[in-house]
């Protein structure tokens, strides 16, 4: 039937344009199956086979990790196992059951080109061509040179779907699609460091030092800097380099900064270390120039600093902002004041972090952490302590210097370095502690419930801590005092930060 305007039903058009769009891409698929491939027939079938259930994209990920030198090659690891994981997901619960398109016939494909092993799930879309592109999109997303490094072999393997007969074209196209879809859903529960607003305020001005004339930096040799050392070095070659163990870094900071010939004080290690520059810089009024190198760098990667040359464009342009320094009083070792640039802890934590630096020289730092925390987990005393006049058992208190925010379903990042605001959280005592913290984690902050409250505060006091009781500021531990006063320093500190951080 036609209508009174002469128009085709709508049916019959899409009919015509499936008809065509199928005749393309069977056409498509014979030129591929009969054309000669210079190396094809041995490098495209072998690829094929590697991603199987993506072992190729998780060797792949695994190798980034190790081989990668700074958290952004293993950031895009992560993301890009994540999206592969979602692609993979929608594929097999929805895509391969909505379609039930049949494999190409392979009288075509020379023989030399078929898998040994067949698939047996039906076409549409490819699996293989969605997994590729989802990784190749996650790792692309946190770090544009090993996404460059992905690319070509992900869309050698989607070639390779249609080059050894068990998908046509349409059934790549399709899968790829869905692949970067489910990177940008990652993407938009997870966002990326570059989504994410750098913490810029307030900017102030520092001196310039291109080349790094009138820079001391004090690298900690304990943390594994030699890489980085030499980084820093060959980036800025007028600087004063000065390597030493971990017992003397309080004495060479001090020494550099009294010196008179240091006009911006350097610091490379983790951040330990960096909690031990930045109060000598606070108090001497000199900037700090942060060079992540340790372990955990979160107080430079909260800055956006992720390299040597972040920093070094950072010195060179005299780009810098003003930061707040979280305090607790008494300090450690008869001092007057303690200084935090991250977070302090007392609670299971300090623990956690005490059995972690006993085990790390033996058996690697990751492994010792998930060790430690499972021994602390296990539900061992809380522990006992008056907090703002009332005493309760607690799993956890914990205080950040500025407020976490959340990075997707966890709080790893914070926005704003100069908020003037403590970040307390505490864990109740009760049993299961492991889901206790666990739940804390999800519940970000300023949430309130049985297990878990928190809350934007100025000062916090803590009072009736037991003799022995550990007390962990940036990683560093040591015995609490009876009684604690944890308050902030605001804007005390000036640190470099590039304007536009990578």
């Amino acid at each position: 039937m036609f209508s009174s305007s002469g128009a085709q039903p709508a049916e019959t058009v899409r009919d015509r344009v499936t008809a065509r769009l199928s005749a393309w891409d069977r056409e498509v698929f014979h030129r591929v199956a009969t054309r000669h491939w210079p190396g094809g027939d041995r490098v495209l079938p072998r690829l094929s086979r590697g991603a199987n259930h993506g072992l190729l994209w998780f060797g792949t990920a695994a190798g980034m990790a190790v081989l990668g030198r700074d958290n952004r090659s293993r950031r895009a690891a992560i993301r890009g196992v994540a999206s592969l994981a979602v692609a993979s997901a929608v594929i097999n619960t929805v895509g391969k059951r909505s379609v039930r398109r049949a494999r190409p016939v392979l009288d075509a494909v020379p023989v030399v080109r078929q898998l040994k092993k067949q698939p047996f799930t039906t076409s549409f879309p490819s699996g293989h061509s969605a997994s590729a592109a989802a990784f190749a999109a996650g790792v692309l997303m946190e770090s544009r040179g090993w996404g460059a490094a992905v690319a070509p072999v992900a869309a050698a393997v989607a070639l390779s779907r249609v080059y050894t007969g068990v998908h046509y074209p349409g059934d790549v196209l399709a899968g790829a699609a869905l692949g970067v879809g489910a990177a940008f859903a990652v993407r938009g529960v997870v966002p990326t460091r570059s989504q994410l607003p750098a913490p810029g305020r307030p900017h102030t001005d520092a001196p310039a030092l291109p080349g790094g004339a009138g820079l001391v930096v004090v690298a900690n040799r304990a943390s594994g800097t030699g890489d980085t050392t030499a980084l820093v070095r060959d980036a800025l070659p007028d600087a004063e380099v000065l390597e030493c163990e971990p017992d003397g870094i309080p004495r060479v900071l001090e020494e550099a900064a009294a010196s008179g010939r240091c006009r911006a004080l350097g610091v490379l290690g983790g951040d330990g270390t960096v909690n031990r520059a930045a109060a000598v810089a606070a108090r001497y009024g000199l900037p700090l120039a942060v060079f992540p190198g340790g372990t955990l760098n979160h107080f430079a990667y909260d800055l956006g600093i992720e390299s040597v040359q972040d920093t070094a464009r950072a010195l060179a342009a005299g780009d810098a902002v003003r930061v707040d320094l979280g305090r607790f009083t008494p300090g450690p070792d008869g001092a007057a004041h303690g200084y935090f640039v991250n977070t302090f802890s007392l609670g299971v934590y300090p623990e956690l972090v005490r059995l972690r630096e006993h085990w790390s020289p033996r058996i690697g730092g990751w492994p010792a952490g998930v060790l430690a925390s499972l021994r602390v987990l296990r539900g061992e005393h809380p522990l006992e302590a008056v907090v703002h006049g009332r005493r309760r058992p607690l799993w956890l208190l914990f205080a950040g210097n500025c407020v976490y925010r959340r990075m997707g379903p966890t709080p790893g990042r914070r926005h704003d370095l100069a908020d003037g605001m403590l970040d307390v959280r505490v864990v109740h005592a009760g049993r299961l502690p492991g889901l206790r913290l666990l739940a804390a984690a999800f519940a970000g902050p300023l949430s309130r419930s049985p297990v878990h409250a928190a809350g934007k505060l100025r000062r916090v006091r803590v009072s009736g801590l037991a003799p022995g009781t550990p007390l962990a500021y940036d990683g560093e531990v040591t015995d609490a005092p009876p009684e604690l006063f944890i308050d902030k320093r605001d804007e005390a500190l000036t640190v470099y930060r590039p304007a536009a951080a990578s």
